[in-house]
């Protein structure tokens, strides 16, 4: 998919032709259509349909007569039947006319801007563009972020009481997240010192300032990411404990309960034999005499095991 826009008024329009102060917003977009844009801008195609590999780094290319600039954004997948976070790259391509966005899919970040939700948005003004774009997507970090520290309160609150196995996967999906946000910020961090250096396209006075807040926020955002993610490590251990501890009680408890049963078992078995002369066996009271010792034993290894908080 393939659309245009330009900001006039400070309003944002859709467009149906590529003119100077254009925003080329691409999704997910066919081989045919990144070849059509890449001949109408004199771009490489491989430069478009760059973001589109889930595995390409963050990074900002100089190439003739325009820039490549690749960086990581948030974005939601299901796993394990839960909604979860992961990150995506999103791929900006800065000309002298016009500036190119390409993803693999809608995100957020972009919406805002096509929802006319975003102050002082021009599309003229592509650098500062380009810095929007990233100071809401290490806001949204940060929202996720949060949203992900919310998820280990829950889970935490339960241990000791319902803790479950699926609570560790959870766990683990959480943390594997956390490596994800806090490996994709520190890319775009090295993105946004190369941006300090950045002098092809014009910047305004304002420019600088809103580059100074992005990089204070992903550094804010990267800090979160390594705080959180050292918490649930300690979340994990703390519940992987309570569950080996509640399976040391239950053996404990299931070892105490066959050894009070073995003494009926031991007496009824040494009573049973005919080759000796056994006490009480001429009295008409014996059977009840052998049982109620039985009990008094047993009442005593059990006395004996709560005492010593075994059982």
């Amino acid at each position: 998919m393939v659309k245009l826009y330009r900001t006039d008024d400070r309003k944002i329009h859709e467009k149906e032709t590529i003119d100077d102060g254009v925003w080329i917003h691409m999704v997910d977009p066919t081989a045919e259509e990144s070849q059509q844009v890449a001949e109408t801008l004199g771009v490489d195609v491989d430069d478009i349909r760059a973001a589109l590999d889930e595995e390409e780094s963050s990074r900002i290319e100089l190439e003739d007569g325009y820039t490549l600039i690749l960086i990581d954004v948030p974005s939601s997948e299901i796993r394990h039947e839960k909604k979860m976070y992961t990150t995506i790259p999103l791929g900006i391509i800065l000309t002298q006319g016009v500036i190119v966005t390409v993803c693999t899919e809608e995100l957020p970040v972009l919406q805002a801007f096509i929802d006319n939700k975003v102050k002082e948005f021009s599309t003229k003004k592509k650098l500062r563009f380009v810095y929007q774009i990233l100071h809401r997507t290490s806001i949204i970090y940060q929202g996720n972020l949060r949203t992900i520290d919310k998820k280990r309160t829950e889970i935490e609150e339960r241990v000791g009481n319902d803790t479950r196995e699926d609570d560790l996967i959870a766990l683990h999906d959480l943390e594997s997240t956390l490596v994800y946000f806090a490996t994709s910020l520190r890319a775009n961090a090295v993105v946004l010192d190369r941006l300090t250096r950045y002098k092809r396209l014009e910047q305004y006075p304002e420019d600088k300032e809103l580059l100074d807040d992005v990089i204070v926020e992903n550094q804010q955002a990267i800090e979160m990411a390594i705080i959180y993610r050292d918490i649930i490590n300690g979340t994990r251990e703390l519940m992987s404990s309570v569950m080996d501890n509640r399976l040391n009680n239950s053996m404990k408890y299931l070892t105490s309960i066959t050894l009070i049963m073995a003494v009926p078992t031991i007496v009824s078995g040494i009573m049973g034999m005919n080759i000796i002369n056994l006490p009480f066996a001429d009295s008409p009271f014996g059977f009840a005499i052998i049982i109620g010792l039985i009990c008094v034993i047993c009442i005593a290894m059990l006395a004996i095991l709560r005492r010593n908080k075994i059982l």
